[in-house]
């Protein structure tokens, strides 16, 4: 059996861009990027992984203006060896991301991650990566459990959608640099991740199966949730993907 390290491309190769330039607008005043999970900072636990995660070489973490000396400070505690360059984000999400890739050295493959998403796994990111290879772009997802209702303005049911082919994604994303760089040169519309970038243009997206743990920490009820399932995690409840 071939040795599944042999199917990632070489890590020198695999650029990853962390994206925590947000607001916060919606964790009634607490900086999400800063805030304590489980005694370490939110953004340490996200930078943790990748910094653990052999397939990739390298980090580009693109931060508000607000929090640069903070994370400045953060990245001699941790002695982050895989963050490189610290960048200021821009107005838009796609705007820090295309920041992250001016940024990045040269490389052939380029991961998408929210800062905000610090109970991704490394066997997440590394199934991003496998998927990417085989097609060029792919995302994690999660099948959805809930009924998705279409609704007008003033909250009237148009239609139920059929939830098997729907998915909720998630970060990382992962794509060949050229593809993502196309993508960014061309999208002028406002978007709220990179691979509906690629499907607007008629490129295709693999789905890879994420995990229901991986949460994006936005509200203050998020946080609750998310200390939860890193106590249920390293108490060995849960076990990672």
């Amino acid at each position: 059996m071939q040795d599944l390290r042999e199917q990632f491309p070489d890590p020198e190769t695999v650029g990853a861009i962390i994206v925590s330039a947000g607001a916060s607008t919606r964790m009634r005043g607490v900086d999400k990027t800063l805030v304590d999970l489980g005694g370490m900072p939110l953004i340490a636990r996200t930078i943790d992984v990748f910094e653990h995660t052999e397939a990739v070489g390298f980090v580009v973490l693109v931060v508000a203006q607000l929090d640069l000396n903070s994370i400045a400070d953060l990245a001699r505690e941790y002695e982050w060896k895989k963050v490189i360059h610290v960048r200021i984000g821009g107005l838009r999400r796609q705007d820090s991301v295309r920041l992250g890739l001016r940024a990045l050295p040269e490389c052939d493959w380029v991961v998408v991650h929210d800062g905000a998403r610090p109970l991704v796994t490394s066997k997440i990111i590394e199934n991003g990566i496998l998927a990417a290879v085989a097609t060029g772009a792919a995302t994690a997802a999660i099948p959805v459990v809930d009924t998705i209702k279409v609704v007008t303005d003033d909250g009237h049911v148009v239609k139920t959608l059929d939830r098997r082919s729907i998915a909720s994604t998630q970060t990382p994303q992962v794509f060949r640099r050229d593809l993502l760089q196309k993508a960014h040169d061309a999208m002028k519309q406002d978007v709220t991740d990179d691979s509906s970038m690629l499907e607007s243009q008629g490129m295709p997206v693999e789905v890879f199966v994420g995990d229901r743990m991986n949460i994006k920490v936005t509200t203050p009820e998020d946080l609750i949730i998310a200390e939860a399932l890193l106590f249920a995690r390293v108490s060995g409840e849960m076990s990672d993907v």
